[in-house]
């Protein structure tokens, strides 16, 4: 059978399947993996070979993680650090040590045992973010966490096959794990240098003379030169992908190459779920259904479990922690590499690696439906729980529309209204909104990010939008849409911290118009204690003033360098002595006699 009669086949298989699938609410990733074990060589077998299709298909996830990575700058990567090592790191050790002494228990060698511990306790990125992605839903907090540990998974991958020659049998080969981790920091290393330096050079001369379908070409090639440089090591393609993709997010081509990437991200991504619907060993799962499925919903479960715990520890809240379980619990594509790879070095025979691929393989054909099962179990639980629906507001608008109804955005309405200025509060907690509506309080139930709340409380028409959102994100969000949709309308913000401040900075909301919560009331506060400590009166006003405008100068030299850590450690402690030298040469001044006046 040819190239073309076999992409005929794929091509019919999807067309049919996947939009039943849709039609019955499924989704297409289930779609894909159906349609693969159809004409897979467990199936009808219209198509034999299984694995040269997988690994074709694989630039489906690695297209998928360059997108990923093209809407994550550097600096909202570096905000996910935390649950990346933190949660990430929590899952991968706490599952892959409890997975090893169930592989213990079970008789196998402690070496055998790490490595199916540590394998089974990856999670498929493909299908969970092409899941996210097609319901929306990777913005959101449980989408954000899921993708945090995923990507610490694909990072985790390095290590871990650096480990194998440490396990196996024949120890002389030992030394390669540590050259195998020092490449791939060397390769990591190569891509950002690349990415930087020569690859938007590149893309500058393409897009300015090389036409619409070059830059397409351009752009695949970065994609796959960045993958095929961390294969040519053994190691992710995806993981080189998702860097490039995260070089490039803050390049001025981002938008272009997104738009020129999606087509064949699409298309790969679904041939990828289709091979893996054809390489499940139907036969084998046939021969003993019982002990398969058993291994894989005992699997599921306990990941789901460990992993709904280790959420909540973090602080997530039990819905968020309830949806990242169920996400995590299937294995991962990763897996296979790292069974064969062990099979190669002696430390899994054969037909083990065969029944744990097919537990991977099945465990992945039923995360669509844990997913949709758990979707719909989760929805009748929050219809019997569910919050009130949000308030419309009607009339003709107020001057200035609030946003937040916190103790923030409280103190503010009071104010205006002592003063005889009408105004619209919106806040999106509904405990918030019962509490304040019992003192008399007339208060909006609405999320103020939405434009069709904004439109209804007359944001057009408005003079003054104060933003005093407790959330940073909510209010980051809230921000943006007003700046977006009402380019005229002035922002009075409140920020929690300086790295609040700075991201309303970034949607060029102005520095006099963002206050940072509590920074006068420290002021006061501070003041207090200066004249306490028996300052003059003319001294402590004088040294709260010199400290206010130090430190709004500082803010404004730090949010140049926000992005570098370094350098914000070294303007710090630059302008603490700055600040004591200017302070010790104001006393001197204020106290030194005046000539003329020393009699």
């Amino acid at each position: 059978m040819n190239l073309l009669e076999q992409a005929a086949i794929f091509l019919v298989t999807a067309v049919i399947v996947v939009p039943l699938f849709r039609r019955m609410q499924l989704g297409a990733v289930l779609g894909y993996l159906a349609a693969g074990a159809i004409i897979g060589p467990w199936g009808l077998g219209l198509i034999a070979d299984a694995d040269a299709t997988l690994n074709f298909a694989e630039m489906g996830v690695v297209l998928l993680l360059f997108l990923i990575g093209l809407e994550l700058e550097p600096s909202r990567l570096w905000a996910l650090r935390h649950p990346v090592f933190g949660l990430g790191g929590a899952q991968v050790v706490v599952t892959g040590i409890a997975l090893t002494g169930i592989a213990v228990w079970l008789n196998l060698s402690w070496q055998a045992a790490i490595v199916i511990g540590l394998g089974l306790a990856m999670s498929s990125t493909a299908i969970v973010l092409a899941w996210l992605g097609e319901r929306g839903q990777l913005s959101s907090p449980s989408g954000r966490l899921a993708f945090a540990i995923l990507l610490f998974q694909d990072v985790a991958v390095i290590p871990l096959i650096a480990l194998l020659p440490l396990l196996s049998p024949d120890r002389t080969g030992h030394a390669s794990g540590w050259i195998l981790a020092a490449k791939g920091v060397a390769a990591i290393a190569f891509v950002i240098v690349v990415s930087r330096l020569l690859v938007r050079p590149a893309l500058k001369l393409v897009a300015r003379f090389g036409g619409r379908e070059v830059f397409t070409a351009a752009a695949l090639l970065v994609v796959i030169g960045a993958a095929l440089t961390m294969e040519a090591i053994g190691i992710s393609m995806s993981l080189g992908a998702f860097l490039a993709g995260v070089l490039l997010a803050d390049s001025e081509f981002r938008h272009e190459l997104e738009a020129d990437v999606e087509p064949f991200k699409g298309l790969l991504l679904g041939l990828f779920f289709m091979a893996v619907g054809m390489s499940a060993n139907l036969a084998l799962l046939v021969s003993d259904p019982f002990t398969v499925l058993g291994v894989v919903l005992g699997l599921m479960v306990l990941k789901a479990l460990l992993m709904y715990g280790l959420a909540r520890v973090s602080g997530t809240g039990g819905e968020e922690a309830q949806r990242i379980a169920v996400l995590i619990a299937q294995g991962g594509e990763f897996a296979f590499v790292l069974f064969v790879a062990a099979q190669t070095a002696g430390i899994l025979p054969g037909e083990t690696v065969e029944f744990l691929v097919l537990v991977v393989t099945v465990s992945m054909l039923l995360a669509p439906l844990s997913f949709i099962v758990h979707e719909r179990l989760l929805e009748r639980w929050l219809e019997r729980t569910k919050t009130p629906e949000f308030d419309l507001i009607e009339g003709h608008g107020n001057p200035v529309i609030i946003a937040g109804y916190g103790r923030y955005g409280q103190i503010v309405s009071r104010v205006l209204r002592m003063a005889g200025i009408p105004f619209t509060a919106i806040e999106a907690s509904f405990q918030q909104v019962d509490f304040v509506r019992r003192f008399g309080n007339k208060v909006y139930y609405g999320d103020a990010s939405r434009l069709e709340l904004l439109e209804s409380a007359r944001a057009r028409d408005a003079k003054l939008f104060v933003l005093a959102i407790d959330d940073v994100e909510a209010s980051v969000k809230t921000a943006a849409v007003v700046r977006k949709n009402f380019p005229n309308l002035p922002i009075l913000a409140r920020a929690r911290n300086r790295v609040h401040y700075y991201r309303l900075r970034d949607l060029d909301i102005d520095r006099e118009a963002i206050e940072r919560e509590i920074f006068l009331s420290s002021l006061e506060t501070a003041r207090q204690a200066l004249e306490l400590t028996g300052m003059e009166a003319a001294q402590v006003a004088r040294a709260v003033a010199l400290f206010k405008e130090h430190d709004e100068k500082l803010m404004d030299e730090q949010y140049a360098v926000r992005q570098d850590e370094t350098q914000l450690i070294q303007t710090t402690a630059q302008a603490a002595a700055q600040l004591q030298e200017v302070f010790e040469a104001d006393v001197k001044e204020s106290t030194s006699p005046v000539p003329g006046r020393d009699g």
